[in-house]
């Protein structure tokens, strides 16, 4: 029978007529077939566990469709029943509607389990054949992790990210649990250099979709020395014959839903859409951006901090007992930040037991003085024109204290087997930590327990209690490693998403905070994107040359923090000026005053004065990352630079980065709408030049050019 065809502006999709296979996906604009070969289509997978076989599969492919309805926008298709490989006929009813709009596809699943067992896992969308566009030198991955994005290579290379000893296939999974998928990262990118293909949640559930690729049948060689033309190494290679050895050569992609849908229980699984996009990475997030922004509220920042500025943060005690500076002697951090126009203090082991022990307690360390000094000395901090901001850990509890022993444990986040998961901690100072002997080891605990949130609001009813201008809840960003929890005796439903209750425990806290003062700056670490929904700024680290602002693009006016700790630190000051991020100045890696680096406080001070200087570009201007323009070195394509949109007149203003610690580059730069850029200034200079739409950057310098 011919396929059944499905098509809009951007997609032309078939499927098989009778098992519901996804046999064809062409991106019409370009001509992408992004899945090609018919005989390797795939619909859907389950996972049903067995009680004597828990690896039994249930493969689309192999089932026959009961009926299919076509519309005039869609397609759905049902099976009444499905076969797994060591179970045999399963009572399990699947409905699959696929959707067209202008642009995008949409997959909605639905499972009713009327079989005995669980239904764990769900593929779906499920690509047998994902083809990369004939004319690209690479294709990739791309997702999101901790403010940035993480990519992993599907071809010349393809990087497997599991121990080849579990698996029969090299295989991808994000390796942190909190980039596994949504909703910390809710869409994820196909593409190359040119073109790709956007493949995002529908939905605002807080359900969890991880993103999955696996090559088939494995690499041609795993141990090569062949490079590509972008210098990348290609150990682990991927085929580039259709097949090898008489096998087909296919990667595979799936959105894999875990939703255990119990027995009797029928689930509507989070919608999955799927659009092409031609562009840099840039093109794809916009499709993201501009459905989060159809339901996401965001909420009112306080005006302090949404002014040009940056923060100290200062650690005064650990585990280890360092005991760095007692309460009464903070006001001198406060007079640092002053004489160095420091607007803000992140204070870091104020709490009993100093950072990262006795987690949830907040009570103030004993050890550096009584909670009348500590109050007392933001008082006076703050009376100077700086805001405090106090160092906050609500995700876990510390296992060798007797409270999580005997009381918190019941609100620990519980696994299939009902044990709680254990985070393996961090280490401090001592070579007896550092080499992991002593430990505080954390356990994750669940915010859908009513019980740990009434912790959590007694916890953070002490914080409120000093008066502070705010908290930044550090590792807001995750619960590793447990992503799901089974313990109904929380008032949750068996295998639910931890991550559910992110918002709803700052909305608490706010709720509180609002009498005492409704300007509390709620900030945390690394906040993906949905958390934004209720935090005002968050902190992150970027030391990376090839850093990707993926949370300054989904958030161009969000106050976005980053570390600092060189000690002349120009190019991560510099980064904070391409990407609009804040200063967190940090020596000795947050132990030490500001006085310790004074070359990077004093570059640090000429950035933030340019940008205050033209703040309508480089502050309250759009940013845009890349799009907008071109620059060009030695006739090479230039990478660290910036484009920032003016608000008001609709002119570009565009940052060129020079990293060479000893090399001046000249940089020819292009704006898109061929308008020239008019003048330029260097961040270390004052006067403003004339441009001819070239600057000359100094070694460790920025450059900025406006239209």
């Amino acid at each position: 029978m011919p396929p059944l065809t499905l098509e809009n502006e951007a997609l032309h999709l078939e499927f098989d007529s009778d098992n519901g296979a996804l046999t064809k996906l062409v991106a019409v604009e370009t001509g992408w077939e992004i899945v090609s070969r018919p005989h390797l289509g795939l619909s859907f997978r389950l996972l049903v566990p067995l009680p004597h076989q828990r690896d039994n599969p249930v493969f689309g492919e192999k089932q026959r469709l009961s009926n299919t309805e076509k519309s005039a926008n869609g397609l759905t298709f049902t099976w009444d029943s499905v076969i797994s490989e060591y179970g045999g006929n399963q009572n399990i009813k699947i409905t699959l509607q696929i959707t067209l709009d202008k642009r995008q596809a949409r997959y909605q699943m639905t499972v009713e389990n009327h079989s005995d067992c669980m239904v764990e896992n769900v593929y779906c969308p499920y690509f047998g054949d994902l083809q990369r566009p004939k004319d690209e030198e690479w294709f990739k991955t791309f997702s999101y992790t901790y403010a940035t994005a993480q990519e992993w290579w599907l071809w010349p290379t393809y990087q497997n990210s599991r121990g080849y000893y579990g698996i029969d296939f090299p295989t991808q999974f994000a390796s942190d649990t909190h980039s596994v998928g949504a909703p910390m990262a809710p869409f994820m990118l196909l593409r190359g250099a040119k073109q790709g293909l956007y493949v995002g949640v529908g939905s605002s559930a807080n359900e969890l979709v991880a993103w999955h690729t696996e090559l088939r049948p494995g690499y041609d060689n795993s141990l090569s020395t062949r490079v590509n033309a972008s210098l990348h190494q290609l150990n682990g290679r991927t085929p580039d014959e259709p097949t090898i050895g008489g096998k087909d050569v296919a990667t595979r992609f799936a959105a894999v839903h875990v939703p255990y849908v119990q027995p009797g229980e029928t689930r509507a699984l989070t919608p999955l859409i799927l659009e092409p996009f031609q562009g840099d990475w840039q093109y794809g997030v916009d499709i993201y951006k501009q459905w989060r922004d159809t339901w996401m509220p965001m909420p009112t920042i306080p005006k302090w901090a949404k002014e040009p500025h940056s923060w100290q943060q200062i650690h005064i005690n650990s585990p280890e007992n360092e005991l760095r500076m007692q309460f009464r002697d903070l006001p001198l951090i406060g007079e640092d930040c002053v004489r160095h126009g420091v607007k803000a203090i992140q204070l870091v082991g104020w709490n009993h037991g100093g950072q990262d022990q006795y987690n949830p307690s907040h009570d103030h360390d004993p050890q550096l003085g009584t909670h009348e000094e500590l109050k007392e000395a933001i008082t006076k901090i703050q009376a100077m024109g700086v805001k405090v901001i106090l160092f906050a850990k609500f995700t876990w509890a510390d296992r060798a204290t007797e409270r999580f022993r005997t009381d918190l444990v019941n609100s620990a986040i519980k696994d299939p087997y009902g044990d709680y998961y254990h985070y393996s901690g961090y280490q401090y100072q001592t070579a007896t930590q550092l080499l992991d002997i002593n430990t505080k080891r954390l356990i994750p605990m669940c915010f859908l327990d009513e019980e740990y949130l009434r912790v959590c609001d007694e916890e953070f009813n002490k914080i409120l209690a000093l008066n502070p201008d705010g908290f930044l809840f550090d590792e807001c960003l995750h619960h590793t490693p447990a992503l799901l929890c089974f313990d109904a005796n929380h008032g949750h439903r068996y295998g639910s998403m931890v991550y559910a209750n992110d918002n709803e425990l700052i909305r608490r806290f706010s709720q509180i905070s609002k009498a005492v003062n409704p300007n509390f700056l709620y900030a945390g670490e690394a906040c993906y994107d949905w958390e934004f929904e209720t935090y005002h700024a968050s902190y992150h680290r970027s030391e990376r040359v090839n850093h990707i602002p993926l949370s300054r693009y989904m958030l161009p006016d969000v106050p976005l923090l980053t570390a600092v700790t060189g000690f002349n630190d120009r190019n991560m000051i510099n980064q904070c000026l391409m990407y609009r991020y804040i200063i967190s100045y940090e020596p000795y890696n947050f132990k030490g005053r500001l006085d310790d680096y004074l070359l990077t406080m004093a570059y640090g001070k000429q950035m933030d004065a340019l940008r205050t200087e033209i703040r309508d570009y480089l502050w309250e201007g759009e940013f845009r990352d890349k799009v907008g323009a071109t620059v060009m070195v030695d006739e090479q394509a230039h990478q660290q630079f910036s484009v920032f949109k003016n608000r008001i007149n609709g002119k570009s203003g565009v940052v060129v980065v020079n990293y060479d610690d000893s090399n001046s580059i000249t940089a020819q730069v292009r704006l898109d709408n061929q308008q020239p850029l008019s003048r330029y200034r260097l961040v270390e200079d004052t006067a403003w030049q004339s441009s001819t739409d070239e600057v000359v950057v100094p070694p460790l310098s920025a450059a900025i050019m406006l239209e």
